[in-house]
């Protein structure tokens, strides 16, 4: 369109509608392909001025329209510049805010120096405006590029494009230099090869210097200044100016004009912006622009996060585990969690390399699709180690190092029982660790003192009501439970859950009758019933029975009690299996610790702590993010033991991760990440528990199971000589032996099958050792595929790291296409006895069960009480399919004995002790803790393995 004079009106109402056209339309071409995809911009307002309302309601109204969600950030006029600041860092923070504006001004106590930290507390990467230092830096050098350029500026350089006129090699004559408008303009022009000369209100002569201008950009602030005299014929005017003159025609008594005379220089110029109608349009299409740029870079940004291995420096003598552990320095917890994908404020350092992780991470992930889940077992364990953990870290290194996929281990934390005592720790071997070695395996961050905390308040609190129960009449009992205070008794709310279960809906402590105060006031607990011990965290067998209550200040009222190890305690299983700290709290006050005389189960909540140790536990719930050697993830949380707790790291690791290497809707295939988590021992403790107790109650579906197997384990399966600490090996075990491993191997077959009762795909990773002749990891293999495993592989990750586990990885990704038919064994219907017979058989493959009269009466009890429907958890000895540790390789022709069977309501399931099993393990004659120190002169552990 042409002006009546002869100039083309450069029409920036239809530019700006086309470019708010253009954003409309890819954002929804990407929500088409990515439905999460959602730009949106927050705008800060501080008080209400007319002014700046209006223009907040136009980017508003401009929002909407190209599909970008607004938030309003309405703070009060009188808001200091650090309340402001605050506010925008939290925006900085939210990864669902793609843009942030701080409209000006906020207000006359604040200064241009106060404005100026407000919008330079805005990150670059969400400065939409494009007014912080680092992107005007930018865009003032030739070397490098601007995250994002002012918007009225970038306004200007389209609708100068949309003139088709050649910028590069004009000359141009910039009238202003403001940092919003004139000096960035200025340098973009330049950017694009045009000669500038920048003028102000007070250059000298400036009619002679726009008279030599093919282009004028005008944002010097005076109305109709520039005039059509000053223009070289043929120019092309870009008029910024907004000033208002009187005009008595208009109902508000002035006028907008701009900062050029538009009728003198129409007549001269070859295109010309209007005032209104010309830059104004294009500020607000270029903030959407911008905003949508935004996004779009977070977007990728996020989904192009990369994990950074840390590279191994392999020798060809494998040293000490601990001695490869203190020579690899850790990334900082806070750099891998980035690099994961956690947000700042989902990250609680405990020093510089381990980190608690909040739970709100799987609301912010809820939308996306797991990982694949894989449960990482083994063949009957022997002393010779067959080096579960090892392969789980190993194979994590593999995946995430080596093949650049999302991988993570979840793995439980090891008691300073075994660390102290023969078995060792958790924390891998060789090349395969988790990092820090010394941090794993002593305290982490605290969760098992936590554990045993809770345990042993529970633990006191029993002791001392049946104390006060038995020495207080019930008057005197009640009156202390309730006291009055000020005159007013009121029941403390954990106590009407006690009157709910007992039938009382009376409110007022006042109106309970003698009867109800009875059955109130007194558990009246059955001393014979008793199931909760104490628990520490180290192996004393000389605690396993002890006396209690031998002090004078007792009154005579002794029991006889015992110590288990603090990872047996129901408050570890709890939290293993709990979802979320609600149910964390639910499951710890619906813990039985004894029945009363009348029959009924008696609950920590009954004893009134099922809060205080909610309380005690409420950080241990948060999973615990460490490292593998080769930088890694791993998740370490909780640390139930396999022989006699349900052996599995915590439901909520596993979930964290899961939603970590989990999918957007419309992600490729090869996106897919991988959760390796480790069920304790053999496949018929951990993986038989995983599936039947942990996945009840987590719903996850796994997709596969990983047997670790070990040439060396398989021939003690097979007969060889048994293995005598301090000893050296029988050659049978350095030397090939093809007919002993081949006997062995029937071990690894029958875990092959059971796991395929319950639908899973079976990998079979061979545990390499050197002095492995290429026959017997061979026929190991053989054996595998033919037994019904999916695939097997030869893993040498001990030596080699993560490189060594490639070929199992490969497997592990080719195996896990396509869904799962995973299952359960059992049917939580069926009669207590019917479920361990169903694990005993089918498992096990024993004849059949034999109850104690013991625990056929308590089987009695906990069906009246109606706990039948619990699933079961088998304590039982891991070095054998039987009950008997003696019975190696296939037993057969055995009859379980099961001496007592013990209730853990809270989490939720039976656990039967089979034969002589023990829940407080012993020291051994030479344990563990020989070797361990520190190094006087860097402080270091020293001899950890």
């Amino acid at each position: 369109m042409a002006s009546a004079a002869g100039a083309k009106i450069v029409d920036g109402t239809a530019v700006a509608k086309s470019i708010r056209d253009e954003v409309a339309a890819r954002i929804r071409a990407l929500q088409a392909q990515h439905p999460r995809f959602q730009p949106q911009l927050a705008i800060i307002q501080a008080g209400a001025r007319p002014d700046s309302a209006v223009y907040v309601r136009m980017k508003a109204k401009a929002a909407e329209e190209v599909g970008i969600k607004f938030k309003h950030v309405s703070i009060p006029a009188e808001s200091e510049v650090d309340e402001v600041v605050d506010i925008v860092k939290k925006l900085n923070d939210d990864h669902s805010i793609s843009g942030i504006l701080v409209q000006l001004p906020l207000g006359a106590h604040v200064g241009a120096d106060g404005e100026r930290t407000v919008t330079e507390a805005v990150s670059p990467e969400k400065d939409v405006d494009g007014f912080h230092a680092y992107n005007i830096g930018h865009l003032s050098s030739r070397a490098s590029d601007p995250l994002f350029t002012p918007c009225t500026p970038t306004g200007v350089i389209r609708l100068l494009e949309s003139t088709g006129v050649s910028i590069a090699g004009s000359q141009a004559v910039v009238l202003g230099r403001s940092d919003i408008v004139g000096s960035p303009v200025a340098a973009m022009l330049r950017n694009r090869d045009a000669t500038v000369t920048q003028c102000h209100s007070r250059t000298k002569n400036l009619p002679e210097i726009v008279k030599n201008a093919d282009i004028l950009v005008s944002a010097i602030g005076k109305a109709e200044f520039v005039q059509g005299s000053w223009l070289k014929p043929g120019a092309v005017v870009i008029d910024v100016g907004t000033n208002y003159i009187p005009d008595a025609t208009k109902k508000s008594g002035q006028r907008l004009v701009g900062d050029v005379d538009f009728a003198s220089a129409s007549a001269v110029a070859s295109y010309i912006t209007p005032v209104p109608g010309g830059v104004g349009p294009m500020t607000v299409a270029m903030l959407m622009a911008n905003t949508l740029r935004s996004a779009e870079r977070l977007w990728q940004t996020e989904r192009d996060l990369k994990l950074k291995p840390l590279k191994l420096e392999i020798l060809p003598k494998v040293p000490s585990d601990i001695e490869i552990a203190m020579a690899q320095t850790p990334k900082p917890v806070t750099q891998l969690a980035y690099e994961i994908g956690l947000q700042p404020d989902e990250l609680e350092s405990y020093g510089k390399y381990k980190a608690k992780v909040e739970l709100s991470v799987l609301d912010r992930l809820a939308h996306r699709k797991d990982g694949k889940y894989i449960c990482i077992s083994g063949i009957t364990p022997t002393p010779l180690g067959e080096g579960k953990s090892t392969t789980t870290i190993g194979l994590a290194q593999a995946l995430g190092a080596h093949l650049g996929r999302p991988a993570f281990a979840c793995v439980r934390q090891p008691s300073q029982g075994p660390t102290f005592g023969i078995k060792g720790g958790a924390a891998g071997g060789g090349y395969s660790q988790v990092i820090p070695m010394d941090e794993f395996n002593l305290h982490l961050t605290g969760d098992i003192h936590a554990v045993t905390a809770a345990n042993n308040l529970l633990a006191a609190a029993l002791d001392a009501r049946m104390f006060h129960e038995a020495t207080q009449s019930d008057k005197g009992l009640y009156n202390r439970l309730v006291p009055a205070k000020k005159g007013k008794r009121e029941f403390a709310p954990l106590m009407f859950k006690r009157l709910k279960k007992l039938g009382i809906d009376k409110t007022n402590p006042d109106d309970l009758t003698p009867e109800e105060i009875n059955r109130f006031a007194r558990l009246d607990v059955d001393p014979d019933t008793i199931t909760w011990n104490r628990v520490l965290d180290v192996n004393d067998r000389f605690l396993r029975k002890i006396t209690v209550g031998q002090a004078p200040s007792e009154q005579g009222h002794e029991r006889v009690t015992g110590f288990d190890i603090s990872v047996a305690s129901e408050c570890m299983a709890v939290l293993a299996l709990t979802t979320s700290l609600e149910d964390m709290r639910e499951r710890l006050g619906a813990m039985v610790v004894a029945t009363s005389k009348r029959g009924e189960p008696v609950t920590a909540d009954d004893i009134g702590v099922g809060g205080a140790l909610a309380v005690l536990m409420k950080d241990a719930i948060k999973p615990n993010l460490m490292q593998t050697l080769e930088g890694t993830p791993v998740f370490v949380h909780a640390g139930p033991f396999a022989n006699i707790a349900h052996g599995n790291s915590s439901i909520l690791a596993d979930r964290v991760a899961l939603k970590l290497a989990g999918t957007e809707e419309g992600d490729s295939a090869d996106r897919v990440g991988y959760v390796l988590t480790e069920g304790g021992f053999g496949a018929d403790m951990g993986l038989e528990k995983f599936c039947n107790i942990k996945c009840r109650t987590s719903g996850l579906i796994p997709d596969a199971v990983i047997i670790v197997a070990t040439t060396r384990a398989l021939k003690m399966h097979g007969g060889a000589p048994d293995v005598t600490p301090g000893k050296p090996l029988h050659e049978t075990y350095t030397k090939e032996n093809l007919g002993t491993l081949e006997e062995g191997c029937k071990n690894l077959v029958k875990h092959i099958q059971n796991s395929r009762k319950f639908g899973l795909k079976v990998i079979v990773a061979i545990n390499q050792f050197s002095s492995d002749t290429p026959a017997e990891l061979e026929l190991v293999r053989q054996q595998s595929l033919a037994g019904g495993a999916d695939a097997a592989v030869v893993s040498n990750h001990w030596a080699e790291g993560g490189a060594g586990a490639r070929a199992l990885a490969e497997a592990v990704i080719a195996t896990c296409e396509g869904q799962s038919d995973f299952k359960f064994l059992y049917d939580l219907n069926l009669p207590i006895a019917d479920k361990i017979l169903a694990i005993c058989k089918e498992i096990y493959g024993a004849d059949g069960i034999d109850l104690s009269e013991t625990a056929q009466k308590q089987i009695e009890t906990y069906t009246r009480q109606g706990f039948g429907n619990l699933s079961i958890c088998m304590a039982k000895t891991q070095y054998s399919f039987s009950h008997d540790s003696k019975l190696k390789n296939v037993a057969s022709g055995f009859t379980v004995p099961i001496r007592e069977v013990r209730l853990s309501a809270g989490a939720g399931f039976l656990y039967p002790l089979c034969g002589d099993m023990q829940t407080m393990p012993g020291l051994g004659t030479r344990p563990g803790f020989w070797e361990v120190g520190l190094d006087p002169q860097n402080g270091r552990v020293v001899g950890l393995f």
